[in-house]
């Protein structure tokens, strides 16, 4: 879910980072050094009138000269940046793969054990849909309204959106807060609109996920008819849920998204599900006030529970296992998910290579255990010094301009300076590493690691509910170009 920021917030995300982008550029120049040129005239496109077509004239020569490839749906100068990180990341995770005689318990000893499964794809076509067996038998075994929503608790624990999503998030209207928050969800197609859109492009690609839907079921053991009606319950089901959803446009009005509740007033939302056993399951019995961004949607998907039938809940519930779980499976998995998620979707002609597959499983699961190895090896304490100063600098200099503007009252000049004196300063790296002792990694599963790191990564993240918000948490690492850029 995207949030919006506003005021002193978007201020200082902005600062922050401007201070990644110096950091990561000073790591990056520690191993080759990049044009600094901010246009390169190798790029334009003379024979354009730039009155004409600025874009073309801009950029003509290098959109030339970087056709798309084959596994990407849109292709930038900062896909350019991020493949050479990639590239660095590819030799850490390689490297620690090969020693198997990392540190027990060590972050070295679970990124190279994460990544040695990911890549035994030998093992990984052995063992086909074995890894979600128990939890498609214990789906097929539902036999009550009850069942159903502790299964949803459960989904919510590895982060399958199924029906609604639950999470924590800033309070927007308390900066200091993390609240519960309950979003929209349950949809397979990226939002309402493809549901009910009626052009070509989208009529097709509701056709398209009707038939990749069952594909799904097939794969997973059903027959042919039995696949093809199953594919049919779950659209139906998601197209209740969209007609109940917000549109994008709806969902920027930042008011209209705010709907704080009490755990015991959501029954008046949804009086027949048992929000409290729902809590107990996620391991929060007691989460306090709860953002409900869209109430209607909230009733409306709650409601259905009731009126679609349980074994039409099983079929959505047992897709959307199916549908998460994909990436890490054989390949038959792999690439019926990449054949509609990628091509037909965003219109990836071809599957990335496995290694970058995985390092994004990694990255995005333990990113600040990846992120401490990357450090160690391209980001120097000097390099993070030299960051520093030129940051202290530039805070300086902006408090020095804003003492002299001759045009700010005094009011408005003290307003914007003790703003500025606020702006958390975080460059490169943290100063305490976030701590995976608790997450147990090996080499006997990739997606049991998988699972684990999920799970590991949802309690860290419910685990914050109710408490105050962590100013020296990193939302982003280093190590990944576009996040600085």
């Amino acid at each position: 879910m995207m949030r919006r920021k506003t005021g002193m917030k978007a201020g200082a995300v902005l600062l922050a980072m401007m201070m990644m982008m110096a950091a990561c550029r000073q790591a990056q120049h520690e191993a080759a050094t990049l044009p600094a040129k901010p246009v390169d005239p190798a790029n334009l496109d003379t024979t354009v009138a730039p009155g004409q077509d600025f874009f073309r004239y801009a950029n003509g020569k290098w959109l030339d000269q970087n056709p798309v490839p084959a596994a990407y749906g849109s292709w930038t100068s900062f896909h350019e940046l991020n493949l050479k990180n990639e590239q660095v990341l590819h030799e850490i995770l390689a490297e620690a793969a090969k020693n198997t005689n990392a540190p027990r318990g060590s972050n070295l000893q679970k990124i190279g054990d994460f990544y040695a499964t990911g890549m035994d794809s030998t093992k990984i076509e052995a063992q086909g849909l074995q890894p979600i067996a128990a939890d498609l038998a214990r789906l097929a075994a539902l036999q009550s309204r009850q069942e159903l929503e502790r299964e949803l608790a459960w989904f919510h624990l590895q982060a399958v959106p199924a029906l609604f999503v639950f999470d924590s998030g800033d309070d927007d209207k308390n900066s200091t807060q993390v609240i519960a928050q309950i979003y929209q969800g349950g949809l397979g197609l990226p939002d309402r609109d493809y549901y009910f859109n009626q052009d070509e492009r989208t009529r097709q690609i509701r056709a398209a996920y009707v038939q990749h839907v069952a594909a799904m079921l097939r794969l997973a053991g059903d027959d042919s008819a039995t696949a093809a009606a199953g594919a049919q319950a779950v659209m139906a089901i998601e197209t209740r849920l969209a007609k109940f959803s917000s549109t994008n446009v709806e969902l920027r009005d930042s008011e209209k998204n705010y709907n704080k509740f009490s755990a015991e007033k959501l029954a008046t939302l949804a009086p027949a599900f048992d929000w409290q056993s729902y809590f107990t399951e996620l391991g929060i019995p007691e989460p306090g006030e709860i953002n409900v961004g869209q109430p209607k949607f909230l009733s409306g998907a709650a409601a259905l529970l009731d009126s679609v039938a349980l074994s039409d809940w099983k079929t959505y519930l047992r897709w959307h296992l199916l549908a998460e779980a994909a990436p890490a499976l054989s390949a038959a998995f792999v690439n019926e998910n990449f054949e509609f998620y990628g091509t037909t979707l965003t219109g990836a002609k071809e599957l990335r290579p496995r290694w970058r597959r995985v390092k994004e499983v990694i990255d995005n699961l333990m990113g600040e255990a990846l992120g401490e190895l990357y450090v160690a090896r391209r980001f120097s304490p000097e390099a993070k010094t030299r960051a520093q100063a030129m940051v202290d600098t530039l805070l300086a200099a902006y408090g020095e301009r804003l003492r002299k503007l001759d045009w700010m009252d005094d009011a408005t000049r003290q307003a914007a300076l003790k703003k500025l004196s606020t702006f958390g300063v975080k460059i490169g790296y943290p100063e305490v590493w976030r701590d995976y002792s608790a997450l147990a990694i090996d080499r006997s599963s990739y997606f049991e690691n998988l699972k684990r790191a999920v799970q590991f990564e949802r309690r860290r993240q419910l685990g914050k509910i109710g408490k105050p918000i962590d100013r020296s948490e990193w939302e982003r690492e280093c190590l990944l170009s576009s996040h600085a850029q």
